[in-house]
């Protein structure tokens, strides 16, 4: 099993009045952690491995969400630590791949409390059409070994 593992500072901004990471935000940490470990760095700057889709205006190819889904499991209290974001992919689609999250307290932190299960669905696009286009041999060579089985909601 190969996770990626992201840390996301929190900002004061994405708490609400109950003292909690506010259930809007999760989406901006979701996306934060999303773009982190696929969007490849526009100045060289060191990334992840499965950091390679060009996100840049006049991309040839974008990602698009089609669907996300997220479980809280535990309010997510001020910490100065950054969270620990551990990603996946649960499936790789003909123009798509569903990314899946667990999000846990700062590494190091004990005891290691899971806040939040999470997965987007995300759909490659050409930009000059809007159709989705059929993902790569080589990216699914590369992100291959990220996949394991998608994220299951203990809620429903």
């Amino acid at each position: 099993m190969t996770r990626l593992n992201i840390a996301i500072p929190l900002r004061w901004s994405d708490f609400d009045a109950y003292a909690h990471v506010n259930n809007a935000e999760m989406l901006r940490l979701l996306e934060e952690a999303r773009i982190q470990a696929f969007w490849r760095p526009d100045d060289g700057a060191p990334a992840s491995v499965t950091a390679v889709l060009d996100a840049r205006p006049g991309a040839a190819t974008i990602g698009l969400i089609a669907r996300q889904e997220i479980e809280y499991l535990a309010p997510i209290p001020y910490m100065r630590a950054p969270i620990d974001i551990e990603m996946w992919i649960g499936r790789i689609g003909g123009a798509s791949i569903e990314i899946c999250y667990e999000l846990f307290s700062p590494v190091g932190v004990a005891p290691r409390v899971l806040f939040t299960r999470a997965a987007t669905t995300l759909v490659m696009v050409t930009t000059e059409t809007g159709r989705p286009e059929r993902i790569p041999e080589e990216l699914r060579a590369l992100w291959q070994p990220f996949v394991e089985e998608p994220v299951a909601s203990t809620k429903r």
